[in-house]
């Protein structure tokens, strides 16, 4: 599971950069983003962000944790991957994110990625 973290972190920043390109329509053409509708752009910025930092996050877990169990790094590879996700359906409609569902798979996520980190640090520290 280690060796397959770094490679999830580059497509991670693969769909990083190429939501730059709609970064770029929420500066040049705000209106096109409007007719698919999308109409929250700092949803935008923020899911281009949460890409760049959940990829450079995966590649640097996938380098570092050698005594880390295969459990806590599908923890860990959940929630990078849910998080920048969680953005998107925020782009179109914000209410969205007072449901029960949303409300559910993001404190999942949330709690995927933090209990993964720190159970990386842990088992990092215990093997140094």
């Amino acid at each position: 599971m280690r060796d397959l973290l770094p490679v999830i972190g580059l497509w991670s920043l693969a769909v990083g950069a190429l939501s730059g390109f709609a970064m770029v329509l929420v500066v040049d053409k705000p209106q096109w983003l409007h007719k698919v509708g999308i109409k929250h752009h700092r949803r935008v910025f923020q899911t281009h962000l949460d890409w760049i930092l959940m990829g450079l996050l995966l590649i640097a877990v996938g380098l570092v944790a050698t005594d880390t169990p295969a459990w806590v790094l599908v923890l860990v590879t959940i929630g990078a991957i849910v998080n920048p996700l969680l953005f998107v359906p925020l782009a179109f409609e914000e209410k969205i994110q007072e449901t029960l569902v949303y409300r559910t798979a993001s404190g999942l996520s949330f709690v995927s990625l933090s209990a993964g980190l720190v159970a990386v640090a842990i088992a990092q520290t215990i093997a140094y």
